[in-house]
């Protein structure tokens, strides 16, 4: 993506099943799911680079002796920080006597990090600062171990001041409205009111207090809890959870927009944010993983027992499209072919813009995430060259040259743009810094001709800085005579509120473009008009309102928004003549029929939160506000 956008965080759990001597006598370690642990989160390094964090839970410890841990880095190198503490904490404890290694009791007793329930969090931040306190996994700590509370997430919620009044009506006191704190401090309401609830029941029955902290383990709901807590969640959100006796969770957002995929056998249950981390972790096969339901929770009890419980009512299904044109990784098996298929889909538009003249258009891409769409406009240009070879030659009239010249034909695929190491812009005057961002991509020169069109493939424009301060000039050092600019994604209009950091509607080049039509066309009554409608939705509750913003973008064809966008992007010094292409949403639907969440393209929001929040994106927009929607 040439527009760097933050997003998604990446969950890993992990949970062994039997004690620790099994995997030391099988796999010759006690460290067995640690070492998961750390291939879970380097190979989901991709959704997260703010921070990272990690926390273990031992099973059945001896009062006095610690069973939770955790460390947590904002660290450039995060997860290496992380695991390199971990092991020097192992280093140091073992000394020379590496015996120690495994015995497993020793190891429990004094080191960290040797339990056998592991959550693993990467941050990308949307909201707060890249400090460690804003890092996952955060811990609520009570003396009794079924109170005690960890909780990571790939979330945002559209209604935490809802969800934080309501904390304050209970009678608490939140050190801070952050929705991470907000969703652990709920959950632990009812975690607290579980345990309440389980206590007096086992007193009645005749239980000890000594007693009933066990049986409380045994019986703890963790469906009820997940089911209370979550009534009024409104948003995207893969919730994972740890309790301090060893009960655990991970719980998907009922219309599946956050991902979240498990496995399990015998000896191991791991949940992640995608499914061939998994796969490689454990060296398993695609069908062997299965996406967690919509609405559902993956409940590990501490004795072992899993079960996949419904805890909130599926909606309809809306998993996050973005996930499939970019964020997660291209080597799982679907979304490396339905990346494949989204450039294909490209190439009517693409030989529609150079006029058919495709023996003088060079295709490259924009590194490096855009690559897999790439080999599909590649493929999609292959078959379009044979279909133009058999309409040259199915008459059989040519001549031995003529033919040979037909057969050799074959599009042109060049690698234009490199994108060398992050310059750093330590001027800060304005000219200055624009001028060292010019410098971010490099071109291999004499790859292009000054008759030919370039072709560039991008998976999504979202502002188009990039384009406009970097790429669109360097593309033009090359003196092609059209820059075309295709997108493998369609127009992004909306602001997201379920994870993805596009919260402001002024960011939108789209909308920008949308906005400088209608005052051209002498049509700024509508946007006064959206705005009204929007001020008069503030009040009313989230199942009533509606998207006005779409009345927007109504006057105009996407085509004509692609053109003007092509036209506030080219900076003046561009010789060449550019064009942008986006996907079509209907394109984007055939090539990722499974994953059909469009609000950003489209503004059809899976939540009714997310139609509060567009609408006060608007607002906000338009009394310049730079603030936050939600």
């Amino acid at each position: 993506m040439s527009d760097a956008i933050k997003h998604e965080c990446g969950l890993a759990f992990v949970r062994l099943r039997k004690p620790l001597e099994y995997y030391v006598e099988k796999y010759g370690t006690a460290f067995y799911g640690l070492n998961k642990m750390y291939l879970l989160m380097e190979k989901q390094r991709n959704r997260g680079q703010d921070g990272a964090g990690l926390a273990n839970v031992k099973l059945d410890m001896e009062p006095g002796t610690r069973y939770i841990s955790r460390y947590r880095s904002v660290d450039n190198n995060a997860i290496g920080d992380i695991f390199g503490k971990v092991q020097k904490r192992i280093a140091d404890g073992v000394g020379e006597n590496t015996d120690l290694l495994k015995d497993v009791p020793w190891l429990k007793k004094n080191l960290p990090f040797t339990g056998e329930v592991f959550l693993g969090h990467l941050r990308y931040g949307t909201y707060g600062g890249n400090t460690i306190e804003a890092c996952h996994p955060f811990l609520r700590q009570n003396n009794w171990p079924t109170r005690n509370l960890i909780v990571a997430g790939n979330f945002n919620m559209t209604n935490v001041d809802e969800l934080f009044g309501e904390l304050v009506e209970l009678g608490q006191h939140p050190k801070e409205k952050a929705d991470t704190v907000t969703i652990m401090e709920k959950i632990g309401h009812f975690l607290d009111e579980e345990n309440d609830r389980l206590y007096y029941e086992l007193k009645e029955e005749g239980y000890t207090k000594k007693e009933a902290t066990a049986e409380i383990a045994k019986r703890l709901d963790v469906a009820g809890v997940l089911k209370s807590a979550s009534k009024k969640w409104d948003g995207g959100y893969a919730m994972a959870g740890m309790m301090g006796h060893g009960d655990s969770f991970v719980l998907r957002d009922p219309a599946g927009v956050r991902p979240a995929f498990y496995y399990y056998d015998d000896e191991i249950v791991v949940v992640a944010s995608e499914r061939p981390v998994i796969q490689t972790a454990l060296n398993i096969k695609t069908d062997q993983v299965n996406e967690l339901p919509p609405g559902s929770a993956i409940i590990v009890k501490h004795h072992g027992d899993v079960n996949i419980e419904q805890i909130k009512e599926p909606l309809d299904y809306k998993a996050c499209s973005f996930e499939r044109i970019y964020f997660s990784r291209g080597n799982d098996r679907d979304i490396y072919n339905e990346r494949i298929e989204l450039g294909r889909r490209l190439i009517p538009k693409l030989v529609e813009k150079v006029e058919g003249d495709v023996d003088n258009t060079v295709f490259s891409f924009i590194p490096n995430t855009a690559e897999v769409s790439f080999y599909g406009v590649v493929k999609g240009m292959e078959d379009h060259f044979n279909t133009l070879k058999y309409e040259a030659i199915k008459d059989g009239n040519l001549s031995d040259d003529e033919l040979k010249a037909v057969l050799e034909k074959r599009p042109r695929v060049e690698k234009v743009a490199w994108k060398d190491v992050k310059l750093r812009t330590f001027i800060t005057e304005d000219s200055s810094r624009d001028e060292l961002v010019s410098h971010v991509y490099d071109i291999t020169h004499g790859s292009v001709t000054p008759q030919d069109h370039l072709v560039a493939i991008d998976d999504s424009i979202v502002r188009g800085t990039t384009l406009k301060q970097s790429i669109l000039r360097i593309f033009d050092r090359l003196s092609p005579k059209h820059i075309v600019i295709a997108s493998s994604a369609p127009q992004i209009r909306y602001p997201d509120c379920y994870g993805i950091d596009m919260a402001r509607m002024g960011d939108f080049i789209a909308f920008r473009a949308a906005v400088a039509l209608l005052k051209e066309h002498g049509k700024t009554d509508i946007i006064d008009a959206v705005y009204q409608k929007c001020k008069a939705q503030e009040t009313l509750p989230d199942d009533e309102v509606q998207n006005y913003v779409k009345e927007i973008y109504e006057p105009f064809t996407a085509e004509e928004i692609s053109a003007k966008i092509a036209e506030l992007l080219t900076p003046p010094d561009v010789k060449a003549r550019v064009s942008i292409v986006y996907q079509d949403i209907e394109d984007l639907h055939l090539s990722c029929p499974n994953n059909p969440g469009d609000w950003y393209f489209t503004g059809n929001y899976p939540t009714a939160g997310g139609n509060r929040v567009v609408n006060k994106s608007f607002i906000f927009y338009v009394e310049g506000r730079k603030e936050r929607a939600y």
